[in-house]
């Protein structure tokens, strides 16, 4: 009995806490995005903030991003509408931080979604690195390779066209 009292104390406890450092670290970014543009657009009504959040959803290119707004509704094939529960705080002034507490009590998918790391080119050695995260490489360059059946074919790409894109900060990022 007092086992299943100590357990109802604590699940309030674990639902209310703020977000720990680098929790929700796609919302966070994602929401602060809405906040710039509604505030670059002057936005303060929750329906105008809602069209903005859809314009900005449309515009995302990251994977984590992109998924992001599914889950919040900013897609058109997403399956829940949680449009509301952005546009609402952002026209109160809330900070993004904020937001994303009240929107991982919704649903805790959000805060699952994190930025995958990035990989540093000159100090890895490709041949080590699997498949996948070869393709990821040369897919994050807007590369292919055609007729590509071996790791090795893959090695001798991504070494090829390093030098061409290595001259940029990599931003390629890994699989975990």
């Amino acid at each position: 009995m007092s086992l299943l009292s100590l357990f109802l104390v604590l699940i309030p406890l674990t639902l209310g806490r703020s977000l720990r450092e680098g929790e929700c670290e796609v919302c966070l970014k994602v929401v602060q995005k809405f906040i710039d543009a509604a505030k670059a657009e002057k936005a303060k009504k929750p329906a105008k903030i809602e069209k903005i959040i859809e314009k900005q959803c449309a515009s995302f290119t990251d994977s984590k991003e992109v998924r992001m707004c599914y889950y919040i509704g900013g897609t058109p094939d997403a399956a829940t509408r949680m449009l509301q529960s952005v546009s609402k705080p952002i026209s109160h002034f809330l900070p993004a931080k904020k937001i994303c507490e009240k929107l991982k009590k919704k649903d805790s998918e959000i805060c699952s979604l994190r930025y995958e790391k990035p990989i540093d080119l000159e100090g890895v050695d490709l041949k080590k690195m699997r498949v996948k995260q070869l393709k990821n490489i040369l897919s994050k360059w807007g590369e292919k390779c055609v007729g590509c059946t071996e790791k090795r074919d893959y090695v001798k790409l991504v070494e090829k066209l390093k030098p061409k894109y290595a001259a940029k900060p990599s931003t390629v990022k890994s699989e975990l």
